[in-house]
């Protein structure tokens, strides 16, 4: 048997695992995907031992790879929106691998784009293709459980990430709306920073505030009850919150577009999107992304993509596992 690594894409709502041929070459393939949701185990460990145990190995994998949620600092993680806290020695430990080597989850996406076909993107907005350069910037945005904002920048001998944590910037409205949405979330917490409003749990604050000075009555609602209203009407009230939340993804994806200097794309990413696609595509996004003044023939010149395969994390994780047991 060809010698196999261990692949996992945890985040706050799931948790992915696959397995890898180390000894692969060309395109990266991923065995055995599966998903599971990360509240049902109380640690990564738990959740990697049970999926491994499932596929009857004889062996430990070799290796492994495992994209986070989160700023991970001498291959350790506390995850932000979830409370796991782990390192990859606890994992070498649990599992009998060698080397478990953590990343952020937006590395993860940024290493995943050699193996992205076009079925995986959706254009969004006007069908501008990406400019081909010698150097080539790329940002990614994408709301999920929290807000995750990375990009990468390629030159003509390697990808390289990059990686931060921009869902925690402060949020900036656009219109007089928004400066009352702002209000209100300033007073529930103080500071608030875009993940507060472009992600699962944010979708609930607008919701919220936009009841607030909407004067309309307030009811305990989740994340995917907006969704599914919006969706099955887009003019009622949840339409009407889901419509802010694509309209500022827009402003933030500009703003995160102008500050890299990303003129070759925008890859849209998270657990949110994909599932509102349609909706998402007739939204004010792309008109938001593009109001940025004086630089909106500079906006419109760059595409929007997003990202459908739900195993984009996955697939980046395997690309940095196969070329470092290669090297």
């Amino acid at each position: 048997m060809n010698r196999f690594g261990l692949v996992a894409d945890a985040g706050g709502t799931n948790v992915r695992f696959a397995l890898v041929d180390l000894d692969a070459s060309g395109s990266v393939a991923l065995r055995a995907p599966q998903k599971f949701t990360s509240r049902d185990f109380s640690s990564i460990v738990d959740a990697a031992r049970g999926y491994l145990a499932a596929q009857n190995l004889h062996e430990a994998p070799a290796s492994g790879v495992v994209s986070v949620a989160g700023p991970v600092q001498d291959n350790a993680i506390n995850m932000t929106n979830l409370g796991w806290r782990f390192s990859g020695g606890e994992l070498d430990r649990a599992l009998g691998t060698t080397q478990v080597q953590l990343i952020n989850d937006y590395e993860a996406i940024a290493r995943s784009v050699a193996s992205l076909k076009d079925v995986d993107l959706r254009v969004i907005g006007p069908s501008i293709l990406p400019k081909r350069d010698e150097r080539e910037t790329v940002a990614i945005v994408g709301p999920g459980t929290g807000l995750g904002v990375g990009g990468y920048a390629r030159t003509q001998k390697e990808l390289v990430p990059l990686v931060g944590e921009g869902g925690h910037a402060d949020f900036a409205p656009s219109d007089d709306a928004e400066i009352e949405i702002l209000k209100f979330l300033r007073r529930k917490f103080g500071h608030v920073s875009n993940e507060r409003i472009l992600s699962g749990p944010g979708l609930v604050n607008l919701h919220e505030a936009l009841s607030d000075v909407e004067g309309v009555p307030y009811g305990n609602v989740k994340s995917p009850d907006i969704t599914a209203q919006a969706i099955a009407d887009k003019n009622s009230f949840c339409g009407r919150v889901l419509a802010r939340f694509c309209a500022i993804l827009g402003s933030v994806a500009g703003d995160v577009t102008l500050t890299m200097g990303a003129r070759h794309g925008v890859m849209l990413a998270g657990g949110i999107l994909p599932a509102i696609a349609d909706f998402f595509a007739a939204s004010d996004f792309r008109a938001r992304f593009e109001a940025k003044g004086r630089f909106e023939g500079y906006m419109k010149a760059i595409p929007t993509r997003l990202i459908v395969n739900d195993n984009a994390g996955l697939l980046g994780a395997a690309t940095l596992l196969i070329s470092k047991a290669n090297r």
